[in-house]
């Protein structure tokens, strides 16, 4: 009987290592989406800021772009976001 136990511990042991193991792979499947989500948003600003500028605003660019304003407002205060991002990580690495 102890022999039954112990093999029905380590089939447990092994269900429980799969089960985390799939959990982790899932896990970092979704950093990594997650990450190339983020940088097509940021391209995605930088396209909507040059678009703001070659129509003039964000009203021309919105009805261009058929895009609502607010998505528009959204994506420039991303690539404003971007940008001093930028701009604090280039201050912090530049020698005192």
């Amino acid at each position: 009987m102890t022999v039954q136990n112990s093999e029905k511990s380590v089939s447990r042991k092994q269900r429980l290592q799969e089960k985390q193991r799939r959990q982790l792979a899932v896990v970092d499947t979704v950093d990594k989406a997650e990450a190339k989500v983020r940088k097509a948003e940021v391209e995605l600003a930088v396209a909507v800021t040059e678009a703001v500028q070659v129509f003039g605003d964000e009203l021309s660019a919105s009805e261009e772009l058929d895009m609502p304003v607010e998505a528009i407002r959204r994506f420039l205060g991303m690539a404003q976001e971007e940008a001093s991002g930028a701009d604090n990580a280039a201050g912090d690495a530049a020698p005192a």
